[in-house]
């Protein structure tokens, strides 16, 4: 866990920079708040807004983050006076919380939108629960909330704005089925249940605290696809609320609420949840639930019970999730996993190719957007092979064979990263050699995924021309010979079952 977050690599140091922006956005949002009068409820709800707005808006491009940000308060304000409302009724509010995990998974569908405003609607009705909000409170909160996701957005868009100097984002999606093939329409129904279950189990436990069982059972399945990820990140997500707490014990018990401390370490935690999140969901959920024991200090009600309530909830939530995702309309790992690989697969052969269309002289040819979408497609793979990786599994041919997937595309990847740097050489020209090397490397993609294509040899003209002993030639023709050995070591794990050539893993 330590060398993922302190050793994981960060190309342009863009987690920090984010990290480092969020800070800023928040803190900015609770210093607006504060100043406007408002009260410690009302900055704290202003202050989750804009962390919000800055963790879940994650389009392509700025002006759709912009879009997507400003669409949060529609979303969220009826959801936050649903819940207002409902405070005193629960009956009716439990079947409205339910109902909103539902509906804000199955958002997922409409893209990075869609995720980004369901998790809003989702969160705005757990801090109502969390705040214990009544209807008297909804104008200050609203004002709020609208302060702080201004306030975010003056530093993400105009102080601080990143995401304009870079290409815009890939976002890997698998591909769309209809009706129960669907997988967010199979999630929506596993957290519905999931939802129900911790509910009940929940407020057996606490009558107070039963909505952190709902949290942790919602929040287990976001950017998950399939039974084996959500199981993972289940364990994790416990794992990281008992090193929390520990923390917790020692750290914001003895700070009390004081404000001074409170908000600094609080500000540390912002940035631990954003600097984190991209490579370990254990330490995101260890800043998180720091962050929530000094947010209960400052409303007086910390105390060791607490957090080991919490813990119970988070366990209850963990074992709804595990129980949904195990009985109810599952997606099994390996075929969410075939899917990735194979989008993982094609993404080298677009790279390859259009690599080779730079270095034959066409400039409008960029191989870099491919090799960042295989890096994100990477990423994907990494976390749909976790259950067969983990340390517990037992399958142990199966995690052999996980593991040697892995490394043959992190193999990949690097030769892909190799190959559009080389191509980015203006004076590497057209080499014979270059094009037999890319026809090999076609072919050993066609072999392993027959949707790509046939594979074209050179033509005989092409075979005849000069070679050329520039550098770039050289390094392109040593990326593209690891890309053909690396597709041929693949085919080994990848087809050892008759019954599926990717879907074995």
């Amino acid at each position: 866990m330590l060398k993922r977050v302190f050793v994981a690599p960060d190309p342009g140091r863009l987690r920090l920079r984010s990290a480092t922006r969020s800070v800023l956005g928040v803190g900015l949002a609770v210093v607006v708040c504060a100043l406007t009068g408002h009260t410690l409820t009302a900055v704290i709800t202003g202050g989750l807004a804009a962390l919000l707005a800055l963790f879940t808006v994650v389009d392509p491009t700025v002006r759709a983050q912009a879009v997507t940000t400003a669409l949060l308060p529609a979303v969220g304000f009826p959801v936050l006076a649903l819940a207002a409302v409902l405070h005193d009724t629960p009956g009716a509010r439990d079947v409205a919380f339910v109902a909103v995990a539902g509906a804000a998974v199955y958002a997922r569908r409409w893209g990075p939108r869609g995720h980004a405003l369901g998790v809003f609607a989702f969160m705005t009705f757990f801090v109502t629960q969390f705040l214990r909000t009544v209807p008297a409170q909804l104008p200050e909160l609203y004002s709020a909330v609208v302060l702080g996701i201004l306030a975010s957005s003056v530093v993400r868009f105009g102080v601080w704005c990143i995401e304009r100097r870079l290409p815009p984002s890939p976002v890997p999606s698998l591909p769309a089925g209809s009706g129960l093939a669907r997988t967010t329409t199979r999630q929506a129904i596993q957290v519905t249940v999931a939802g129900a279950f911790a509910l009940a189990a929940g407020q057996l436990l606490s009558h107070e605290r039963w909505y952190w069982a709902v949290g942790a059972a919602w929040w287990i399945f976001v950017n998950t696809n399939a039974r084996g990820e959500t199981l993972v990140r289940g364990f994790r997500r416990v794992l990281g609320t008992m090193t929390g707490i520990a923390a917790g014990m020692l750290v914001a018990l003895p700070v009390q609420g004081a404000m001074g401390p409170t908000a600094a370490l609080v500000m540390l935690c912002v940035f631990g949840i954003f600097y984190t999140a991209p490579v370990s969901y254990s330490w995101m959920m260890f800043a998180v639930t720091l962050m929530v024991s000094l947010l209960y200090g400052l409303l007086g009600a910390l105390e060791p019970a607490l957090l080991a309530l919490r813990l119970a909830e988070t366990a209850v939530g963990a074992v709804g999730a595990a129980l949904a995702v195990t009985l109810v309309l599952p997606v099994t790992t390996h075929a969410a996993t075939n899917a990735w690989i194979r989008l993982a697969v094609r993404s080298v052969h677009e790279c390859t190719t259009v690599a080779m269309r730079r270095l034959a002289g066409d400039e409008d040819a960029d191989p870099a957007p491919h090799a960042a979408e295989l890096e994100l497609l990477l990423g994907r793979v990494r976390m749909s092979l976790a259950p067969l990786v983990h340390p517990l599994s037992p399958l142990r041919a199966r995690k052999a064979r996980a593991r040697q997937v892995l490394v043959l595309l992190d193999d990949c990847a690097r030769e892909v990263r190799g190959l559009a740097a080389v191509a980015a050489d203006p004076y590497a020209s057209h080499d014979a050699r270059l094009a037999a090397a890319c026809w090999r490397v076609e072919a050993a993609v066609h072999a392993l995924e027959p949707g790509t294509g046939p594979a074209h040899a050179p033509a005989a003209g092409d075979s005849a021309a000069a070679a050329h002993h520039h550098p770039g030639v050289e390094a392109a023709l040593a990326h593209l010979h690891g890309l053909e050995r690396a597709l041929a070591g693949l085919a080994t794990p990848l087809r050892t079952s008759p019954r599926a050539p990717l879907a074995t893993v």
